[in-house]
């Protein structure tokens, strides 16, 4: 790698890891998983800074795969045998206005989190929400309405919108 693409990186990572980082933050509820997820998306993207530096936005593609990773992270851990999910809100960031809505979406299958997290804390369109999680946009419609369903339930609240 050269001085110019090096240079070009590391831009790129300094002006995007602490969104990629907040993004992947709402999706697991842990600022220190949040950051090795992110740190490695990152790694990848260095890995495959050749190919992936000629895109309009490279950090772009960092996040698509730190958002899968931490849709895996979260699958995995929920899979664990014998654990449970703790009642205790996890540690928050100031971007998220209520720890009781924080504490309703860390709930929400992993899949529907990402969603929301993409969708409404990160005002992502459907199509590029589904081009993250590669799933068609009619599933991440679905998985916003379940989730609104789910958040409207446990925090007692009518559901007053629907994604179009």
């Amino acid at each position: 790698m050269g001085d110019e693409e090096r240079q070009d990186y590391e831009w790129v990572y300094r002006a995007r890891f602490a969104s990629v980082a907040r993004t992947v933050f709402l999706i697991v509820g842990s600022p220190a998983v949040a950051e090795e997820i992110t740190q490695d998306a990152f790694v990848k993207l260095l890995q495959k800074w050749s190919s992936v530096s000629d895109y309009e936005r490279p950090e772009a593609w960092a996040r698509k795969v730190a958002v899968r990773m931490a849709v895996r992270h979260v699958g995995r851990e929920r899979s664990r045998p014998g654990r449970e999910l703790r009642a205790q809100p996890r540690q928050s960031e100031p971007s998220l206005p209520d720890p009781e809505v924080a504490r309703a979406v860390a709930a929400l299958a992993p899949m529907q989190r990402a969603a929301v997290a993409l969708y409404y804390w990160e005002d992502r369109p459907i199509l590029e929400i589904a081009r993250m999680l590669q799933v068609s946009e009619s599933t991440v419609k679905q998985h916003l309405y379940r989730a609104r369903a789910r958040l409207a339930d446990v925090l007692k609240e009518e559901v007053t919108e629907d994604v179009r």
